[in-house]
C-alpha cells in the first residue's frame, strides 16, 4: 500500500513502525475471510483491510480520531487471525496496538466508556482487587435485565454475566525444592487466572515437578500488561513490562532460568513482544529482548521435555486453540500432540481459526458481538460430542464455559491427570456417567 507520511511524523519510532506495516499490505483481501467481525457483520470497515485504511488515514495525516474510526478499531478483537492468513507478512498486531494508543491519547470518549475502561484497567490487573470485585458481583445479578436495557450500563451487565457464582480458594505459590533438577523455570503468576482458575497453575507445577523441573515464582512480577496494552494505555503497559523484565532478570542473574512459562496464552503473546514494546528504551531494550526470547507457552516447553507415559482413559477431548496461541504465537501442533500422546482422543472443531469472543476485555466492552461469537464457537465444539474441552487460555475457558455444558479445562490439567495427577475439578463435577471414568 502506498503511503505518504510526512518526514516529521516518521521521526516518531512508533509511527515509523506503523508506516512499514501499512506498506506491506497489498489489498488482497485474504484477511476478510478469517476475520470474525467481518464474518459476522459483513462490513468492509470491520475487516483488517478496512481498518488498515482507516488507521492509515488517521496516522498519516495526524488527524484527530473520529467516532467512526474508533468504533471500528474498538470492534477489532486482536485475535490476529488475519496475520495467519496474510501472504504479505503484515504485522497487524503492532499496527492496531499503535492505533489504539494514538486513540487513547487523542480521543475523548463518552463519560460511561471512560469510566468502565478505567475501572477495568484499575481492577483486572490486580488479583486482590479482582477477587474483591467478584465477591460483590452476585449482588448485581438481579439487576442484569435492567442494566442491559441502558446502553451506558451494558458493560456492567456483561461483567456481572461473566462473574462466577463462587470463587475457588487461592492456590499457594511455593517455589520448588527439587535437588538436582533437570531445569529451572519461572511460571507467570498472572492476574485473572489465579483468581478464576488457580487449578491451571497448580497442574502445571505438579506436572513440571513430576518431570524433574523446578518451578519458581519471581518476586516483584505482576500482570503482563496485555489488558491495558489492548486498551491503548501504553504507559501502563510499558510499566508492567519493565517491572516483569526486572523481576525475571534478577532470577536470570541469580540462579538462572531455562525458560519463562505462561499458562495464559494471551499473556504469552504480550510477553513475547516485550522486546518490540521496549525497543526504544535504552535501559531495557536488550533485557526485554532476552526475556522475550525465554518466554514460552507451557505446552511449548512440555513438548521439549520427556513426559511420563499417560493414560487418557479414552476420553474425547475437543481442543480449542486460543487465538493468542495459534495466531499470536504460532503454537499450533504441540498441545494436540501432547494430548494425543497422553492417550486422549483429540478432535478440533470446525472454524477453529475463529475467535470465541473473549479477547481480554472484549466480552465486556463489546458484549453483543462477543456473545454471538461465543455461541457460534460453543455450537461448533458441542458438535464434536466430546467429554471435555481443552484450551490454553483463561479467557477462552471462561467464555466458552458460558455457552457450552461441556466442562472446560486447561490442556495442562489433562496432561497432569493422565500422568498421575488428580482429575481436573471441572471434570469431577460432570455427569455421573463420566464420573465413573474419571475416578
Amino acid at each position: 500500500m502506498q503511503t505518504c507520511f510526512p518526514p516529521e511524523r516518521l521521526a516518531d519510532p512508533a509511527m515509523r513502525a506503523s508506516e512499514e506495516v501499512i506498506r506491506k499490505c497489498v489489498h488482497c483481501g485474504f484477511c476478510t475471510a478469517t476475520c470474525p467481525t467481518y464474518v459476522l457483520l459483513g462490513d468492509e470497515l470491520d475487516s483488517p483491510r478496512g481498518r488498515i485504511y482507516l488507521m492509515k488515514d488517521m496516522l498519516e495525516n495526524g488527524s484527530e480520531p473520529t467516532a467512526e474510526i474508533v468504533k471500528h478499531v474498538d470492534r477489532c478483537l486482536s485475535c490476529l487471525s488475519c496475520m495467519t492468513t496474510c501472504p504479505s507478512g503484515v504485522n497487524y498486531m503492532h499496527l492496531v496496538d499503535h492505533a489504539r494508543a494514538y486513540i487513547e491519547e487523542r480521543y475523548t470518549r463518552p463519560l460511561s466508556q471512560r469510566f468502565f475502561r478505567r475501572l477495568l484497567a484499575t481492577v483486572l490487573p490486580h488479583p486482590g482487587r479482582f477477587r474483591l470485585a467478584l465477591l460483590f458481583a452476585p449482588l448485581g445479578k438481579p439487576f442484569r435485565p435492567l442494566l442491559k436495557t441502558i446502553p451506558a450500563l451494558r458493560p456492567l451487565a456483561a461483567m456481572i454475566d461473566l462473574a462466577p457464582l463462587s470463587l475457588p480458594d487461592a492456590a499457594p505459590l511455593d517455589n520448588s525444592r527439587l535437588p538436582n533438577a533437570k531445569g529451572r523455570v519461572a511460571l507467570l503468576q498472572g492476574c485473572a487466572e489465579p483468581v478464576l482458575r488457580p487449578e491451571f497453575q497448580a497442574a502445571a507445577v505438579r506436572l513440571l515437578e513430576r518431570c524433574g523441573h523446578a518451578v519458581i515464582f519471581a518476586p516483584g512480577e505482576g500482570c503482563c500488561g496485555a489488558l491495558v496494552h489492548h486498551m491503548g494505555r501504553e504507559a501502563d503497559a510499558l510499566d508492567a513490562a519493565r517491572r516483569n523484565v526486572d523481576a525475571w532478570t534478577r532470577e536470570l542473574e541469580g540462579e538462572g532460568l531455562d525458560a519463562i512459562l505462561i499458562t495464559a496464552s494471551g499473556c504469552g503473546t504480550t510477553i513475547k513482544d516485550y522486546g518490540f514494546m521496549l525497543r526504544e528504551d535504552p535501559a531495557y531494550a536488550q533485557k526485554a529482548a532476552r526475556i522475550s526470547g525465554l518466554a514460552m507457552d507451557v505446552s511449548e516447553y512440555l513438548a521439549r521435555i520427556d513426559l511420563p507415559p499417560g493414560d487418557g482413559r479414552g476420553l474425547v477431548v475437543a481442543y480449542h486453540p486460543a487465538c493468542s496461541l495459534q495466531h499470536g504465537q504460532k503454537v499450533t501442533e504441540q498441545p494436540k500432540r501432547l494430548l494425543a500422546q497422553a492417550g486422549y482422543d483429540v478432535r478440533t472443531p470446525a472454524e477453529a481459526h475463529l475467535c470465541c469472543g473473549s479477547a481480554g476485555t472484549y466480552n465486556i466492552l463489546q458484549a453483543e458481538i462477543a456473545g454471538q461469537l461465543g455461541r457460534r464457537k460453543a455450537d461448533a465444539i458441542d458438535a464434536l460430542k466430546a467429554d471435555v474441552i481443552a484450551t490454553g487460555n483463561i479467557g477462552c475457558a471462561t467464555q466458552i464455559g458460558r455457552f457450552s455444558g461441556t466442562p472446560v479445562v486447561h490442556t495442562v490439567e489433562l496432561l497432569d491427570w493422565a500422568t498421575g495427577g488428580p482429575a481436573p475439578a471441572a471434570l469431577r463435577m460432570k455427569t455421573e456417567s463420566l464420573a465413573v471414568r474419571v475416578e
